[in-house]
């Protein structure tokens, strides 16, 4: 079966025929490398030049697409041309094929010819003089350095600036691509976040309107419906305050003001009266230290904020109690309320809540769970979270 030979790329055809029409020229002009007379041409004439010139010719159609055909073939056409009057385009035309060789061969290749011409340059150089004694001999070594040694070395610094170059471009692609994926992961924490203050900021207080405004509805008396709206308007006029400390929050991109600050433990008293105003009774009973870490304040805040927005919305009648307790390290809080059925109204819930108290336990690298339980007094909806103390410097208070 014959060998079908890849098709040559259309700069090869160019550098192919530029270099045939040029030998011919000199060719036709009776120019040759040597003369007649020289022991080394065993064909003289004119015509026996033109064989190894088109063989070479030939083998710059495949200098990239075959160089490990290329260059075998080349090498014994230049062997062919020492042996004629030889012409100086087909000796230019196997440097370019060295060349390509090593620039699109292989990378074993590109290792092996450079080595492989630069010991044929040291023994062309040391074999000749040390057999003739003559100066002279030398040029032989030089000779081969120039027409095999110099392209192969050539090519090999060229195809490595190459690779070089194609290292760094993909360097450069790996760190946008980690870039954007940097990016996108911290729009989405952000968007994670700014979901979690929402919901905890407004939760709380749109449960009680709701409950408030579906009891005073329901209920045909001046008073509960005077008490009701009353709860509403403070509900309305906090949860109004907590949108605007969030909206300033996020429209303050310049840093020149000061952030408004965020809840702290010290805040539970006064969350525990809303709540209470709300229709809730709650017992309150917190033991930690001073100085606690703000991210885990803020934390144990927006937990038991969102405990007291599920009882308000689902909770049966009877007292919710909240106990926090510094430990080993650690802060726990523990929030129960009555579970079961609910006479009074209701408000819809998603679970968005559970999914954030979760969230925010898991970011301290704290544990967090929430679901029925049974004790003395009955049947009881607990919600139990423990958060590290640890600051941002990984100090433990």
């Amino acid at each position: 079966m014959a060998v079908r030979l890849p098709r040559p790329h259309r700069f090869d055809v160019y550098v192919a025929a530029a270099g045939l029409l040029g030998g011919l020229l000199l060719w036709g002009i009776g120019l040759g490398s040597r003369p007649a007379g020289e022991p080394i041409v065993l064909w003289d004439g004119r015509w026996p030049i033109l064989v190894p010139l088109t063989v070479m010719a030939g083998c710059e159609l495949l200098r990239r697409s075959a160089p490990r055909i290329a260059l075998p073939t080349a090498t014994a056409a230049i062997v062919l041309d020492l042996l004629t009057q030889g012409n100086l385009v087909t000796i230019l035309m196997f440097t370019d094929v060295m060349y390509a060789a090593v620039l699109y061969g292989t990378p074993a290749s590109a290792r092996r010819i450079p080595r492989i011409t630069g010991l044929l340059t040291a023994a062309g150089t040391i074999v000749p003089f040390a057999v003739w004694r003559v100066p002279e001999a030398l040029l032989i070594g030089v000779a081969v350095g120039v027409v095999a040694f110099g392209p192969a070395s050539t090519g090999l610094i060229v195809r490595n600036h190459r690779d070089a170059a194609e290292a760094a471009r993909l360097r450069a692609e790996q760190t946008a691509l980690l870039a954007e994926m940097d990016r996108t992961q911290a729009v989405t924490a952000e968007r994670a976040r700014m979901a979690r203050e929402l919901h905890d900021m407004v939760a709380n207080h749109l449960s009680a309107i709701a409950i408030h405004s579906t009891a005073a509805l329901s209920l045909d008396d001046p008073g509960t419906t005077r008490q009701a709206l009353g709860v509403i308007r403070e509900n309305s006029v906090e949860g109004l305050a907590e949108m605007r400390r969030l909206i300033g929050l996020l429209r303050d991109s310049s840093g020149d003001t000061e952030p408004t600050a965020a809840p702290t433990l010290d805040s539970l008293g006064a969350l525990v009266d809303t709540a209470r105003g709300n229709g809730l009774d709650i017992t309150l009973d917190a033991e930690h230290g001073e100085g606690l870490p703000a991210p885990v304040e803020l934390a144990a805040y927006r937990i038991v904020q969102e405990s007291l927005t599920n009882a308000l919305k689902h909770a049966g009648p009877g007292r919710v109690t909240i106990a926090l307790r510094q430990h080993d390290g650690s802060l726990n809080i523990v929030v129960t309320s009555p579970y079961g059925d609910r006479d009074g109204p209701r408000a819809p819930g998603s679970g968005a809540g559970l999914v954030g108290m979760r969230e925010r336990a898991a970011l301290l690298g704290g544990s967090f769970e929430a679901g029925p339980e049974d004790c003395a007094q009955g049947k009881i909806w607990a919600v139990r979270a423990t958060l590290p103390l640890v600051d941002v410097e990984g100090v433990i208070k």
